[in-house]
């Protein structure tokens, strides 16, 4: 059974009469209900497929937190070989939300940097829910420094609410380290594939998002703060969430029509939770596409695009 999100309940539903007449069909006292099966499983893709066409902004943005989506590290399991991570910022300690390390993409040497939330709590402790502190941005200055010294393309995997708000990391610099990283995004003379793959928060996400070419999942999010703080902030009122999550613009598709984002990358039916391995192949080949088209372009000219891409964002012409 599938974890359901709110507004998949009439599918829960079909999807429970499945399993009900499926265990009749299994039991002692068997019965043929193959028709009944059939029928109800076609219903219930119909269903799914009508829920998913129409998200609003709210929706999606329960979608890219689901539990069961596929973070960061099940992205490099599947796309990267001979992965190496790489821990550490050379200046404080190491950062378990900020995952980096090198690794071979199509046989390609690539540095990858991402965020991970982790899968159960767990992990998620460890990883610190994908907020990281300053030594998490540290670590991927470092990494992208290192990519470039060497002439390899740099992929950035996106997913965080947020960076860490602790009192320990501002202490540390928060703001500076995002500061670092966004520069040293700017600065990068190899090619940069930023994937949004969950949820794009703030100038957490950003720092490792001033990429040449910006991907993004067609149910993930990207934004300049939560919904839940922005109505708290605008109307003291957290509830209000949905209401912020509709004015602020911030699905893929939105995005998109900005010029922030460059290429959406379609899901699978019921989103990425419901089909990791199709959804990240699905991304796999993006990725593939836009280095493709970076190869061709110098050191230099990977550097001014990127910073007239992002200096053009919001640009009345």
């Amino acid at each position: 059974m599938h974890n359901y999100l709110d507004f998949e309940k009439p599918v829960a539903d079909l999807e429970g009469q499945i399993l009900e007449l499926k265990k009749i069909e299994a039991g002692e006292n068997a019965v043929d209900v193959t028709e009944e099966i059939q029928r109800l499983e076609k219903r219930s893709r119909d269903a799914l497929e009508d829920l998913y066409r129409k998200l609003t902004p709210w929706q999606k943005t329960q979608v890219a937190r689901h539990a069961d989506r596929p973070h960061c590290l099940d992205y490099i399991e599947r796309i990267v070989t001979d992965f190496v991570p790489l821990a550490g910022d050379r200046y404080f300690a190491e950062d378990h939300a900020m995952i980096t390390g090198f690794g071979r993409f199509d046989g390609q040497s690539v540095a990858i940097i991402g965020q991970e939330k982790g899968s159960d709590t767990q992990t998620r402790l460890k990883h610190n829910f994908g907020m990281a502190r300053p030594e998490g941005y540290r670590k991927a200055v470092r990494v992208m420094e290192m990519a470039e010294r060497f002439a390899i393309p740099v992929l950035t995997l996106v997913d965080t609410a947020g960076a860490y708000p602790g009192i320990g990391a501002e202490e540390r610099g928060q703001a500076e380290a995002i500061a670092r990283s966004i520069e040293a995004c700017l600065n990068l003379k190899v090619p940069l594939v930023s994937l949004v793959i969950g949820e794009g928060g703030s100038g957490g996400a950003i720092a490792i998002a001033t990429a040449n070419e910006v991907l993004m999942m067609e149910h993930a999010i990207y934004n300049v703060i939560a919904p839940e703080a922005g109505a708290s902030i605008l109307y003291r009122d957290s509830t209000r969430a949905r209401d912020v999550a509709q004015a602020m613009k911030m699905t893929a598709q939105d995005l998109k029509g900005f010029g922030i984002v460059d290429t959406i990358v379609e899901e699978p039916v019921g989103g990425a939770h419901r089909a990791p391995a199709a959804a990240i192949d699905a991304a796999a080949e993006a990725i593939r596409t836009a280095l493709s088209e970076l190869s061709g372009l110098s050191g230099p000219e990977l550097r001014q695009a990127r910073r007239e891409k992002f200096l053009a964002i919001g640009r009345n012409l």
